[in-house]
C-alpha cells in the first residue's frame, strides 16, 4: 500500500503470537493485526524489537511478512522493519519489504551489541544502499538498544542526502531535544518525526514537533486522540488523555517492556497465548496483577476483543 501523504498519529508495532510451545500462531498473527485495525491505527509495524524480531528465523520473518501484508490487505499501511549488521541482508529485506507491499521500512543502524559498530561513514553508507535499491520511505529507528550513538548532524545528513529517509523514530534520552534540532536541521527533508518508547515522553515530543508515535500495541485506541488533540491545538484535552493513560503508559515501559501487549490480548481472547521466547521469561504475576487492573480501568479494547 504506498503512502499517498506523509504517515501522522499512531503507528503500533504488532506483538508476534507464539503458541505455548514457541510455534509462531499464524492465525494470531491474523488476529493481532485485525485487532490493531480495530483500534484505530494510521498504519502497523511488523518485525521490530517488540515482535520479537530478534528471535525470529529468516524462514519465520519471510512468512511473518508475507502473511501480514496479505491479510492487511491495504487497509491501512504497513512498515516492514528490516535491522541486521549485515548491509548485504538489509537490502535484500528492503526490496522483498517493497516487493510485498509494505508502504515503509524501518531499520536501526548497523551493530551488534553495544561495542561493534561501524564509523559515521559506514552508517551512512548502510542507509545509502538501502535508499539507493527502493522507491518507498526508510524510517531511522534511533534508540538506546543499539549502543549507537547517532548525533543530530549525522541523522540531518541522512535526511538532506538521501531521497528516502524522511522518518524518524526518536526514543533516546532527551528525546524532545533531539527531535527539536533535527528538525532545526532538517526539517523540511523530514516527513515523519516520531517518537517511541509506548509514548511516555509523548507530550514532550508533541511539543517539540513530533508529528506521531510509534508504541505497542496495548491501547493505541486510547494513545492516539493526545496526539490528534495536540496537533489541532487542543491542548488541555491531549494534556488530560495523557495523564489518563500515563499510569498504564509507565508499567508497560518500566515493568513489563515487550511483554505487556502479549498478556493483555492474551486475556482478551486476541492470541491464545502470551508466550514469548526463550532466554525471555514471562513477566511475574505480580507484574501482570497491576497491568491487567490498569487495563481494565481503562476499558481498553484489546480486553473486550476477542469476547
Amino acid at each position: 500500500m504506498p503512502l499517498t501523504q506523509p504517515l501522522t498519529g499512531i503507528l503500533p508495532v504488532a506483538p508476534t503470537p507464539f503458541h505455548a510451545d514457541g510455534r509462531v500462531d499464524e492465525d494470531g498473527m491474523r488476529r493481532v493485526i485485525d485487532c490493531m485495525i480495530d483500534q484505530k491505527v494510521d498504519a502497523i509495524c511488523i518485525l521490530a524489537n517488540y515482535s520479537e524480531q530478534f528471535l525470529l528465523s529468516d524462514e519465520e520473518r519471510a512468512l511473518l511478512m508475507r502473511l501480514c501484508l496479505e491479510h492487511t490487505a491495504g487497509r491501512v499501511p504497513v512498515i516492514v522493519t528490516i535491522s541486521h549488521f549485515s548491509t548485504g541482508i538489509v537490502t535484500q529485506r528492503a526490496k522483498a519489504a517493497e516487493s510485498m507491499g509494505a508502504a515503509m521500512v524501518m531499520m536501526m543502524p548497523p551493530y551488534h551489541g553495544s561495542g561493534l559498530f561501524p564509523a559515521p561513514q559506514g552508517i551512512f553508507e548502510h542507509f545509502k544502499s538501502v535508499n539507493d535499491v527502493i522507491s518507498i520511505p526508510i524510517m531511522v529507528q534511533d534508540a538506546p538498544l543499539s549502543g549507537v550513538n547517532l548525533p543530530v548532524d549525522l541523522l540531518a545528513r541522512l535526511a538532506k542526502e538521501l531521497e528516502n529517509v524522511t522518518y524518524f523514530k526518536i526514543e533516546c534520552p532527551f528525546a524532545a531535544d533531539k527531535l527539536a534540532a533535527l528538525i532545526d536541521a532538517a526539517g523540511e527533508h523530514i516527513d515523519g518525526p516520531f517518537d517511541g518508547e509506548e509514548a511516555v515522553t509523548l507530550l514532550a515530543d508533541l511539543d517539540a514537533g513530533a508529528t506521531g508515535t510509534m508504541t505497542s500495541a496495548l491501547f493505541p485506541e486510547m494513545i492516539r486522540p493526545i496526539v490528534t488533540d495536540s496537533h489541532a491545538g487542543n491542548q488541555t484535552a491531549a494534556l488530560a488523555q495523557w495523564q489518563k493513560c500515563l499510569p498504564l503508559i509507565n508499567h508497560e515501559n518500566r515493568q513489563c517492556g515487550l511483554r505487556a501487549t502479549k498478556t493483555v490480548f492474551a486475556a482478551g481472547g486476541v492470541i491464545r497465548s502470551d508466550a514469548v521466547r526463550h532466554p525471555l521469561k514471562p513477566m511475574s504475576e505480580r507484574t501482570k496483577k497491576r497491568l491487567l487492573e490498569l487495563a481494565r480501568d481503562l476499558d481498553i479494547l484489546a480486553l473486550r476483543w476477542g469476547k
